[in-house]
This record gives structure tokens, C-alpha cells and sequence, in this order.
């Protein structure tokens, strides 16, 4: 009778028991977050040369660059792991450079906004993301077609949005495009471990996925505590 109401001990070997995943795709995984980690270094890197130095300014070009860069990724082989590795790293530098001007107006209202923003989606992310790595059933797969359903009404309201200009839709696609980004974060990485379990072994993609994840979710964050801040000083 005892045993129905004991607290199950959570320690540091429970957090990390992925027994549930073989070996191979916790390999696999590994190398994901070890360059999702890379990328991580050189989207900050960018945003400290967009903030902090003359050396070139985030904008329109380095948001262009970095489509060319994610093209010419997927464009070259996957043997060529090193030279993918570059080429992740200077589409996340990129990335970075291109959040240097809403980094600005951020820091501008409130520089805490900035850490608040990043801490908020480091825990976001990373309870996601075990979520979706200690449930054995892929349930999270089905949700992929709502998710670009509503991506795609998203990107509906944004272009409507662009001739209204009206606040409250602005307001309501952040928080749903939040709200959709951690979806995503869910799904992406137990797509990433039915790759691996399909033969997929492209481990530098696959951490573009969750890169992508990551910085969106970070960004809404930011506009979301700009927005409120703003109003509270209003």
C-alpha cells in the first residue's frame, strides 16, 4: 500500500537513462546535439560581431547569405562531414549576425529582456526535448501535420498583418508562433531518432531542425518580453 503513494527518486542517472533508444541512435543523437552545440557557439559569435563590433552589421544580406549557405549545405555530400560542419557554423553565424538588429531594439527597451529570453528557451527547449526522448511511443510524429498546418496560417497572418498593422494579430501570432515552435521541437527530434532508425544517418541536418526550433523559439521569446515591458512602462 506503501508503494502507491512513494515519490519516485529522480537523480542525474534517471535524467540520463536512455535505455529506451539503442545505441546506435544515441550515438547518433550525440553528434546531433554536438553540433547543434557548434552552432549554438557561432550564432552567439555572430550576434557578439553585430552588437559589440564595426566588423559587418546584421541585416538583409546576411539573412540572404544564410539561405545560400543552408542550400549549398544540402547541396553537397554527406560524406563530406567536415566541410558540412564548416558550412552549419557559418549559416548559424550568419543566423546570429541577422538577430543583431532585434537584439538591439531589445536592449535598447530592457537589456535583462536579452538573458531572461535565452534562459527561458534553454529550459523550454531542453524539457522538450527529453519529453520527446523518454517517450517510447513516437505519438509526437502525428502532430507534424497540424504544425505545418498552422506554420502555414502563420504565415498567412504575417503577410495580411503586413497591410492591417494591427496589434492584436501581431500579439496573437507571436505567442501562437511560440506555441508552434515548441511543437516542433517535440516533433523534431523524434523524427530525427525514425531517421536514424530508417538509415538516416545525416547528423549535421538533422541539428539544423532543432537549431531552427531553438532560435525561433528564442526569438519569439524576445518580442513577446520587449512587447510586455513596453507596456508595462506605458
Amino acid at each position: 500500500m506503501d508503494s502507491l503513494f512513494r515519490t519516485p527518486k529522480i537523480s542525474l542517472k534517471t535524467l540520463t537513462d536512455f535505455s529506451q533508444i539503442d545505441k546506435s541512435t544515441q550515438a547518433h543523437l550525440r553528434k546531433v546535439y554536438t553540433c547543434l552545440g557548434i552552432a549554438m557557439m557561432a550564432a552567439a559569435t555572430g550576434a557578439y560581431v553585430h552588437l559589440f563590433t564595426g566588423l559587418w552589421k546584421g541585416g538583409l544580406l546576411t539573412s540572404i547569405a544564410s539561405i545560400g549557405i543552408l542550400i549549398w549545405l544540402a547541396m553537397t555530400p554527406k560524406e563530406n562531414e567536415g566541410k558540412r560542419i564548416g558550412q552549419l557554423s557559418a549559416f548559424a553565424l550568419c543566423t546570429g549576425m541577422s538577430l543583431g538588429p532585434l537584439l538591439n531594439a531589445v536592449i535598447n527597451i530592457d537589456p535583462s529582456i536579452v538573458v531572461t529570453a535565452l534562459m527561458g528557451t534553454v529550459v523550454i527547449f531542453v524539457s522538450l526535448s527529453l519529453c520527446a526522448l523518454y517517450t517510447q511511443q513516437r505519438y509526437w510524429l502525428f502532430i507534424g501535420g497540424s504544425l505545418m498546418s498552422m506554420l502555414s496560417m502563420m504565415l498567412v497572418l504575417s503577410i495580411l498583418n503586413l497591410f492591417l498593422r494591427s496589434a492584436i494579430i501581431f500579439r496573437f501570432e507571436m505567442y501562437f508562433g511560440l506555441f508552434v515552435f515548441c511543437g516542433f521541437v517535440l516533433f523534431d527530434t523524434q523524427l530525427i531518432i525514425e531517421k536514424k532508425r530508417n538509415g538516416d544517418n545525416d547528423f549535421v541536418w538533422h541539428s539544423v531542425d532543432l537549431f531552427l526550433d531553438f532560435i525561433n523559439i528564442f526569438r519569439h521569446l524576445l518580442v513577446i518580453l520587449a512587447d510586455k515591458n513596453d507596456k508595462r512602462k506605458k
